[in-house]
Protein backbone atom coordinates (compact mmCIF):
# COMPACT_ATOMS: atom_id res chain seq x y z
CA UNK A 1 0.00 0.00 0.00
CA UNK A 2 1.29 3.42 -0.94
CA UNK A 3 1.86 5.95 1.83
CA UNK A 4 2.14 9.73 1.87
CA UNK A 5 5.48 11.23 2.82
CA UNK A 6 5.73 13.63 5.80
CA UNK A 7 9.32 14.51 5.11
CA UNK A 8 12.49 13.40 6.94
CA UNK A 9 11.68 9.75 6.28
CA UNK A 10 8.29 9.71 8.00
CA UNK A 11 5.27 8.27 6.16
CA UNK A 12 1.55 8.87 6.77
CA UNK A 13 -0.63 5.76 6.18
CA UNK A 14 -3.25 6.07 3.45
CA UNK A 15 -5.97 5.06 5.91
CA UNK A 16 -5.12 8.02 8.11
CA UNK A 17 -5.04 10.32 5.07
CA UNK A 18 -8.53 9.13 4.10
CA UNK A 19 -9.80 9.70 7.65
CA UNK A 20 -8.40 13.24 7.62
CA UNK A 21 -10.32 13.98 4.41
CA UNK A 22 -13.47 12.55 5.98
CA UNK A 23 -12.99 14.35 9.28
CA UNK A 24 -15.27 17.37 8.51
CA UNK A 25 -18.11 15.05 7.48
CA UNK A 26 -17.52 12.79 10.48
CA UNK A 27 -17.73 15.80 12.82
CA UNK A 28 -20.95 17.07 11.23
CA UNK A 29 -22.60 13.63 11.22
CA UNK A 30 -21.45 13.00 14.77
CA UNK A 31 -22.80 16.31 16.06
CA UNK A 32 -26.11 16.39 14.17
CA UNK A 33 -26.91 12.68 13.72
CA UNK A 34 -25.02 10.19 15.89
CA UNK A 35 -25.05 12.18 19.14
CA UNK A 36 -28.83 12.94 18.99
CA UNK A 37 -29.52 9.29 18.16
CA UNK A 38 -27.44 7.99 21.08
CA UNK A 39 -28.87 10.68 23.39
CA UNK A 40 -32.42 9.64 22.44
CA UNK A 41 -31.62 6.00 23.16
CA UNK A 42 -30.10 7.01 26.51
CA UNK A 43 -33.11 9.13 27.56
CA UNK A 44 -35.53 6.33 26.68
CA UNK A 45 -34.35 4.48 29.82
CA UNK A 46 -34.98 7.42 32.16
CA UNK A 47 -37.77 9.37 33.80
CA UNK A 48 -37.11 12.99 32.85
CA UNK A 49 -38.16 16.42 34.07
CA UNK A 50 -39.84 19.13 31.99
CA UNK A 51 -36.49 20.22 30.55
CA UNK A 52 -35.62 16.71 29.36
CA UNK A 53 -33.00 16.18 32.07
CA UNK A 54 -32.85 12.53 33.22
CA UNK A 55 -33.92 12.08 36.85
CA UNK A 56 -34.42 8.39 37.56
CA UNK A 57 -33.25 5.32 35.70
CA UNK A 58 -36.31 3.13 35.04
CA UNK A 59 -34.90 0.65 32.52
CA UNK A 60 -37.48 -0.67 30.07
CA UNK A 61 -40.51 0.79 31.86
CA UNK A 62 -41.05 3.45 29.18
CA UNK A 63 -41.17 0.73 26.53
CA UNK A 64 -43.41 -1.53 28.65
CA UNK A 65 -45.84 1.30 29.27
CA UNK A 66 -45.96 2.23 25.57
CA UNK A 67 -46.61 -1.31 24.38
CA UNK A 68 -49.51 -1.57 26.85
CA UNK A 69 -50.86 1.90 26.05
CA UNK A 70 -54.04 2.08 23.98
CA UNK A 71 -52.98 5.48 22.63
CA UNK A 72 -49.64 4.15 21.37
CA UNK A 73 -51.34 1.13 19.81
CA UNK A 74 -53.63 3.53 17.94
CA UNK A 75 -50.54 5.45 16.79
CA UNK A 76 -48.96 2.25 15.49
CA UNK A 77 -52.16 1.34 13.66
CA UNK A 78 -52.52 4.84 12.17
CA UNK A 79 -48.88 4.78 11.04
CA UNK A 80 -49.17 1.39 9.37
CA UNK A 81 -52.43 2.35 7.64
CA UNK A 82 -50.86 5.62 6.49
CA UNK A 83 -47.92 3.70 4.96
CA UNK A 84 -50.31 1.25 3.23
CA UNK A 85 -52.42 4.10 1.87
CA UNK A 86 -49.62 6.33 0.59
CA UNK A 87 -46.71 4.16 -0.63
CA UNK A 88 -48.38 1.79 -3.16
CA UNK A 89 -50.72 4.42 -4.61
CA UNK A 90 -48.00 7.06 -4.69
CA UNK A 91 -45.56 4.82 -6.58
CA UNK A 92 -48.23 3.57 -9.01
CA UNK A 93 -49.43 7.11 -9.74
CA UNK A 94 -45.88 8.40 -10.27
CA UNK A 95 -45.09 5.47 -12.57
CA UNK A 96 -48.27 6.06 -14.59
CA UNK A 97 -47.45 9.75 -15.02
CA UNK A 98 -43.83 8.97 -15.90
CA UNK A 99 -44.92 6.51 -18.61
CA UNK A 100 -47.22 9.16 -20.08
CA UNK A 101 -44.57 11.90 -19.90
CA UNK A 102 -41.97 9.65 -21.52
CA UNK A 103 -43.89 9.59 -24.80
CA UNK A 104 -42.36 11.65 -27.58
CA UNK A 105 -45.18 13.98 -28.51
CA UNK A 106 -45.32 17.72 -29.10
CA UNK A 107 -45.73 19.81 -25.97
CA UNK A 108 -44.88 16.99 -23.57
CA UNK A 109 -42.54 19.36 -21.72
CA UNK A 110 -45.61 21.18 -20.35
CA UNK A 111 -46.99 18.01 -18.76
CA UNK A 112 -43.58 17.07 -17.38
CA UNK A 113 -43.42 20.46 -15.70
CA UNK A 114 -46.94 20.12 -14.30
CA UNK A 115 -46.40 16.59 -13.01
CA UNK A 116 -43.19 17.56 -11.21
CA UNK A 117 -44.45 20.94 -9.95
CA UNK A 118 -45.34 19.64 -6.47
CA UNK A 119 -41.61 19.43 -5.76
CA UNK A 120 -41.49 23.23 -5.78
CA UNK A 121 -44.05 23.60 -2.97
CA UNK A 122 -43.35 23.31 0.73
CA UNK A 123 -45.33 20.93 2.92
CA UNK A 124 -46.80 23.90 4.80
CA UNK A 125 -48.08 25.65 1.65
CA UNK A 126 -49.42 22.42 0.18
CA UNK A 127 -51.17 21.52 3.43
CA UNK A 128 -52.86 24.92 3.61
CA UNK A 129 -54.17 24.48 0.05
CA UNK A 130 -55.58 21.07 0.91
CA UNK A 131 -57.04 22.40 4.16
CA UNK A 132 -59.11 24.89 2.16
CA UNK A 133 -60.11 22.18 -0.32
CA UNK A 134 -61.28 19.95 2.55
CA UNK A 135 -63.17 22.77 4.30
CA UNK A 136 -66.75 21.51 4.85
CA UNK A 137 -68.32 24.90 4.02
CA UNK A 138 -66.22 26.46 1.26
CA UNK A 139 -64.07 23.55 0.10
CA UNK A 140 -64.23 22.54 -3.54
CA UNK A 141 -64.33 18.83 -2.74
CA UNK A 142 -67.66 19.07 -0.92
CA UNK A 143 -69.05 21.17 -3.75
CA UNK A 144 -68.07 18.40 -6.18
CA UNK A 145 -69.63 15.60 -4.12
CA UNK A 146 -72.77 17.70 -3.61
CA UNK A 147 -73.02 18.20 -7.36
CA UNK A 148 -73.33 14.44 -7.87
CA UNK A 149 -75.94 14.04 -5.14
CA UNK A 150 -73.72 12.87 -2.26
CA UNK A 151 -74.10 14.47 1.16
CA UNK A 152 -71.28 16.67 2.39
CA UNK A 153 -68.32 14.89 4.02
CA UNK A 154 -66.38 16.10 7.05
CA UNK A 155 -63.06 15.20 5.46
CA UNK A 156 -60.78 16.17 8.35
CA UNK A 157 -63.30 15.98 11.21
CA UNK A 158 -64.66 12.47 10.67
CA UNK A 159 -62.41 9.65 12.00
CA UNK A 160 -63.48 7.47 9.05
CA UNK A 161 -62.15 9.93 6.47
CA UNK A 162 -59.41 11.92 8.24
CA UNK A 163 -56.50 9.52 7.67
CA UNK A 164 -57.55 8.85 4.08
CA UNK A 165 -57.81 12.60 3.45
CA UNK A 166 -54.32 13.24 4.81
CA UNK A 167 -53.03 10.29 2.76
CA UNK A 168 -54.48 11.74 -0.46
CA UNK A 169 -52.80 15.09 0.16
CA UNK A 170 -49.51 13.30 0.97
CA UNK A 171 -49.64 11.29 -2.25
CA UNK A 172 -50.13 14.55 -4.18
CA UNK A 173 -47.20 16.21 -2.37
CA UNK A 174 -44.80 13.30 -2.95
CA UNK A 175 -45.74 12.48 -6.54
CA UNK A 176 -43.52 15.15 -8.10
CA UNK A 177 -40.28 13.72 -6.67
CA UNK A 178 -41.15 10.09 -7.48
CA UNK A 179 -42.30 11.09 -10.97
CA UNK A 180 -39.06 12.91 -11.75
CA UNK A 181 -36.86 10.01 -10.58
CA UNK A 182 -38.91 7.43 -12.51
CA UNK A 183 -38.91 9.58 -15.65
CA UNK A 184 -35.12 9.77 -15.47
CA UNK A 185 -35.00 5.99 -15.13
CA UNK A 186 -37.26 5.53 -18.15
CA UNK A 187 -35.10 7.80 -20.29
CA UNK A 188 -32.00 5.78 -19.42
CA UNK A 189 -33.45 2.56 -20.87
CA UNK A 190 -31.70 1.60 -24.11
CA UNK A 191 -33.88 2.51 -27.11
CA UNK A 192 -32.56 -0.49 -29.05
CA UNK A 193 -34.56 -2.80 -26.79
CA UNK A 194 -37.78 -1.13 -27.89
CA UNK A 195 -36.70 -1.07 -31.53
CA UNK A 196 -36.07 -4.82 -31.45
CA UNK A 197 -39.45 -5.33 -29.79
CA UNK A 198 -41.13 -3.24 -32.52
CA UNK A 199 -39.51 -5.40 -35.20
CA UNK A 200 -40.78 -8.50 -33.41
CA UNK A 201 -44.28 -6.99 -33.43
CA UNK A 202 -45.00 -7.33 -29.71
CA UNK A 203 -47.72 -5.31 -27.98
CA UNK A 204 -47.26 -2.27 -25.73
CA UNK A 205 -48.21 -4.27 -22.62
CA UNK A 206 -45.67 -6.96 -23.45
CA UNK A 207 -42.95 -4.29 -23.74
CA UNK A 208 -44.10 -2.81 -20.45
CA UNK A 209 -43.93 -6.15 -18.64
CA UNK A 210 -40.81 -7.56 -20.29
CA UNK A 211 -38.67 -4.48 -20.95
CA UNK A 212 -39.80 -1.36 -19.11
CA UNK A 213 -40.53 -2.73 -15.64
CA UNK A 214 -37.45 -5.02 -15.44
CA UNK A 215 -35.09 -2.28 -16.70
CA UNK A 216 -36.72 0.25 -14.38
CA UNK A 217 -36.56 -2.06 -11.35
CA UNK A 218 -33.47 -0.38 -9.74
CA UNK A 219 -35.23 2.99 -9.86
CA UNK A 220 -38.48 1.49 -8.59
CA UNK A 221 -36.58 -0.18 -5.76
CA UNK A 222 -35.05 3.15 -4.77
CA UNK A 223 -38.38 5.01 -4.90
CA UNK A 224 -40.23 2.35 -2.88
CA UNK A 225 -37.50 2.32 -0.21
CA UNK A 226 -37.38 6.11 0.09
CA UNK A 227 -41.19 6.37 0.08
CA UNK A 228 -41.45 3.80 2.88
CA UNK A 229 -38.98 5.69 5.06
CA UNK A 230 -40.60 9.06 4.34
CA UNK A 231 -44.11 7.79 5.08
CA UNK A 232 -43.00 6.61 8.54
CA UNK A 233 -41.55 10.08 9.20
CA UNK A 234 -44.49 12.19 8.02
CA UNK A 235 -45.24 15.10 10.33
CA UNK A 236 -45.92 18.47 8.65
CA UNK A 237 -49.25 17.76 6.99
CA UNK A 238 -50.53 15.91 10.07
CA UNK A 239 -49.71 18.91 12.26
CA UNK A 240 -51.36 21.43 9.93
CA UNK A 241 -54.41 19.46 8.80
CA UNK A 242 -55.55 17.43 11.81
CA UNK A 243 -53.08 17.73 14.73
CA UNK A 244 -53.45 13.99 15.28
CA UNK A 245 -57.25 14.02 15.51
CA UNK A 246 -60.06 13.42 15.41
CA UNK A 247 -60.08 10.78 18.17
CA UNK A 248 -56.37 10.07 17.46
CA UNK A 249 -57.27 8.66 14.03
CA UNK A 250 -54.29 10.48 12.44
CA UNK A 251 -52.00 10.42 15.47
CA UNK A 252 -49.06 8.74 13.72
CA UNK A 253 -45.96 7.89 15.75
CA UNK A 254 -43.95 10.97 14.71
CA UNK A 255 -46.75 13.29 15.79
CA UNK A 256 -47.14 11.32 19.03
CA UNK A 257 -43.41 11.83 19.67
CA UNK A 258 -43.84 15.57 19.07
CA UNK A 259 -46.78 15.80 21.49
CA UNK A 260 -45.01 13.89 24.25
CA UNK A 261 -41.76 15.84 23.91
CA UNK A 262 -42.95 19.42 23.28
CA UNK A 263 -46.51 19.55 24.61
CA UNK A 264 -46.57 17.05 27.51
CA UNK A 265 -42.82 17.48 28.24
CA UNK A 266 -42.44 13.73 28.71
CA UNK A 267 -39.09 13.40 26.97
CA UNK A 268 -38.44 9.88 28.25
CA UNK A 269 -41.61 8.50 26.66
CA UNK A 270 -40.97 10.47 23.45
CA UNK A 271 -37.43 9.05 23.28
CA UNK A 272 -38.76 5.52 23.74
CA UNK A 273 -41.26 6.07 20.91
CA UNK A 274 -38.49 7.45 18.69
CA UNK A 275 -36.37 4.38 19.45
CA UNK A 276 -39.24 2.04 18.56
CA UNK A 277 -39.84 3.99 15.33
CA UNK A 278 -36.13 3.77 14.45
CA UNK A 279 -36.08 0.00 14.81
CA UNK A 280 -39.37 -0.35 12.89
CA UNK A 281 -37.88 1.57 9.96
CA UNK A 282 -34.62 -0.37 10.25
CA UNK A 283 -36.35 -3.77 10.15
CA UNK A 284 -38.62 -2.81 7.24
CA UNK A 285 -35.68 -1.38 5.28
CA UNK A 286 -33.63 -4.55 5.84
CA UNK A 287 -36.57 -6.71 4.73
CA UNK A 288 -36.99 -4.47 1.69
CA UNK A 289 -33.35 -5.01 0.73
CA UNK A 290 -33.45 -8.75 1.45
CA UNK A 291 -36.72 -9.51 -0.36
CA UNK A 292 -37.15 -6.67 -2.85
CA UNK A 293 -33.64 -6.58 -4.26
CA UNK A 294 -34.01 -10.14 -5.55
CA UNK A 295 -36.33 -8.81 -8.28
CA UNK A 296 -34.05 -5.95 -9.26
CA UNK A 297 -32.29 -6.25 -12.63
CA UNK A 298 -29.20 -4.06 -12.96
CA UNK A 299 -28.52 -5.07 -16.57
Amino acid sequence: MKERSLGKGKELPNVLVGLLYLLPSIILFGFFLFYPMLRTLYLSFFLTDGQGVPITFIGLENFTYLLQSTSFQKSLKATMLFVVYTVPMGVILALFLALIANEKVRGIWFFRTMFSSTMGMSVAASSVIWMFMYNPSIGILNKLVSAVGISEIQWLLDPKFALISVSISTIWMNTGFAFLILLGGLQNIDEHLYENAEIAGVSYWYKLRRITIPMLSPTLFFIITVSLINSFQTFGQIDILTKGGPVESTNVIVYSIYKDAFINYNVGSASAQATILFFCILVITILQFKLGERKVHYQ
